[in-house]
């Protein structure tokens, strides 16, 4: 029945969050050892090289073809500016810091939405922005001992993440997904390249395994977010993307020693409850919900 394809959407929505995991966990390893701006050259370029291939194997030119072409480049421009915000956020902070403040995107996309894309945003939405925000300001605690500049760069990389996700919206269907993940790709790996003659160092021999994992783990996961959404309304999908925080709090465990303060905790709760309402709140309107996932 209906059910089946359902189960199955969500179990690839998952895999897609554990993926996006390991690609920032991997980036957080890797940046113990070479730039931020060196992790994002590779993190792009493979996914780049890969999409290539991809539109190579598919053998289809017209995957080349796009009917937006300045809004491609602003998406590719958008992510890219999310993830240099996030990789430099997640080289000071704790994963669980990034991931709880990274759930903001829905709600911005929420907010931005009204006077974007011309979608009526009720009071009941704007109040659960609000109280997403208040989440975000526990996690962050500024005037604390606890608060870091970097959390600035965290809050940041949502805010980009929620344009990018926007315009995703825009481009909708009127390219193809290939496409889309093309020029992101394109946009994406130029971009970082800019700035590596300042910054340009050699991975040195392990340093290698954790840049090829974020490479794929990139590519891998946007695949499965796709094919995910091919089987089930991206309304059902949106409140798996929460599931991150557990991969989080468990790699940064394990990789790095750290234990999220009770602060994250709360925090993060406020924000997932208050995102898990927009949606509940969508759905029942029977709005268009965008996954709103920081898929650096």
């Amino acid at each position: 029945g209906l059910m089946a394809p359902r189960i199955k959407g969500i179990a690839l929505m998952a895999l897609a969050i554990f993926a996006f995991s390991i690609l920032d966990a991997s980036a957080k390893q890797a940046m113990l050892s070479v730039p931020a701006q060196v992790a994002m050259f590779f993190r792009y370029t493979i996914a780049f090289l890969i999409s290539v291939v991809v539109v190579l194997r598919v053998g289809d030119w017209q995957l080349l073809k796009t009917k937006h072409p300045l809004v491609q480049l602003l998406r590719g421009v958008m992510l890219l500016t999310s993830t240099y915000c996030n990789f430099t956020a997640m080289a000071h902070l704790q994963l669980a810091q990034t991931a709880a403040i990274s759930f903001m995107i829905p709600l911005w996309v929420c907010a931005l939405s009204g006077p974007l894309l011309g979608e009526q945003v009720g009071w009941r939405r704007w109040t659960a922005v609000l109280v997403a925000f208040m989440g975000v300001l526990i996690i962050m605690r500024p005037g604390t001992a606890s608060f870091h500049w970097a959390m600035f760069f965290s809050l940041g990389a949502t805010l980009a993440g929620a344009m990018y996700n926007i315009l995703t919206r825009k481009v909708g269907a009127a390219d193809r997904t290939e496409t889309s993940l093309l020029y992101v790709c394109l946009v994406g790996a130029v971009g970082a390249a800019l700035p590596l003659p300042w910054h340009w160092q050699m991975p040195q021999n392990g340093v290698w395994f954790f840049i090829i994992a974020m490479g794929l783990a990139g590519v891998i996961g946007h695949y499965l977010l796709i094919q995910g959404h091919r089987l089930a309304p991206a309304s059902v999908l949106a409140p798996f993307a929460y599931t991150q925080i557990i991969w989080m709090i468990l790699f940064g465990y394990i990789l790095f020693g750290d234990v999220p303060d009770h602060w994250t905790l709360i925090g993060a709760s406020v924000v997932i409850a208050s995102g898990l309402f927009v949606f509940l709140r969508e759905r029942h309107l029977g709005r268009q919900t965008t996954i709103s996932i920081p898929a650096d």
